[in-house]
């Protein structure tokens, strides 16, 4: 197969990656066949998501149930620790934690599942010939679509609370869309090192668990502890679930810097993360 054939197009039963910069298959060719490929993605997530019952009522029950359930008990724990003496008004700081739970929740599921979703693949990626990025971008609808039911009992637990609705509400989706991205190139990047680091998986959980208590989740992004103020900016989801909480829960448009930080921080996880993913993803196969 000459470089021109390859250039145009992507054959489905063979394929032939020749060397493009570290690697690199022809991004052209490449991403032509992954769009048009986008319903092969569709399908496993919606296969994935009635393996996993999201489609059934408990199963769309529990999707809710379970972050607002820890909403309640962070909640608890933070007044306990305050002992009465946050300055937030109580029901303001609760939609605040169920709003950011809801969405640090669709974001690590969204990487943890595009991390798995290469090694988990092995038998499909050894019987068909596909970008390999369609995997952690199907996790990433599974994902979303899971975190769209959230969506509606936030904004219940919204007007239950009392929190007015302001027209700034509706720009949330843009740090929304940013998100997306980030968890994409992040996913695509665990992807591709548990390919040759099969613990990654081990460690991820803690990893989570330690960004979601440095992330603007539990406190407001203007209320970081002070002894973590000077890196705690530096932070990716500071400045896309601090976006998002200040629209969302306040209607207040968030500053300028974070707007920047989000774009950026999006914007790199996306182009690194897809860089890096199809510069690996031929040796996928013969490590699996």
């Amino acid at each position: 197969m000459n470089a021109t054939s390859v250039d145009e197009e992507f054959n489905p039963s063979v394929h032939v990656y020749e060397p493009h910069k570290v690697g690199l298959p022809p991004l052209r060719p490449y991403f032509k066949a992954l769009w048009q490929r986008r319903e092969f993605a569709a399908e496993m997530s919606r296969t994935n998501i009635r393996a996993a019952n999201t489609n059934t009522f408990f199963g769309q029950v529990w999707l809710v149930l379970n972050p607002l359930l820890l909403a309640a008990v962070y909640y608890l724990l933070t007044e306990i620790i305050a002992g009465g003496a946050n300055k937030t008004d109580g029901s303001e700081r609760f939609a605040h934690m169920c709003g950011g739970l809801f969405v640090f929740y669709y974001f690590s599921s969204a990487m943890t599942a595009g991390a798995t979703s290469v090694v988990g693949g092995g038998k499909l990626l050894m019987n068909m010939s596909f970008p390999r990025m369609l995997l952690p971008l199907a996790a990433l609808r599974t994902a979303f679509f899971r975190f769209l039911p959230t969506m509606v009992v936030y904004l219940a637990i919204h007007l239950i609370m009392g929190q007015p609705f302001r027209w700034p509400m509706l720009l949330a989706p843009a740090f929304l869309v940013m998100l997306t991205f980030f968890a994409a190139g992040m996913g695509m990047i665990f992807a591709a090192l548990q390919v040759y680091f099969r613990d990654t998986t081990s460690f991820l959980p803690y990893f989570v668990r330690i960004w979601l208590y440095l992330s603007p989740v539990l406190w407001f992004a203007e209320q970081a502890p002070p002894r973590f103020k000077g890196f705690i900016q530096y932070n990716p989801l500071y400045s896309l679930i601090g976006g998002w909480t200040d629209l969302l829960v306040r209607g207040d448009i968030p500053p300028l810097k974070m707007w920047v930080g989000a774009g950026f921080w999006a914007v790199l996880a996306a182009v690194v993360g897809s860089l890096f993913f199809m510069s690996r993803e031929r040796e996928f196969v013969v490590r699996l």
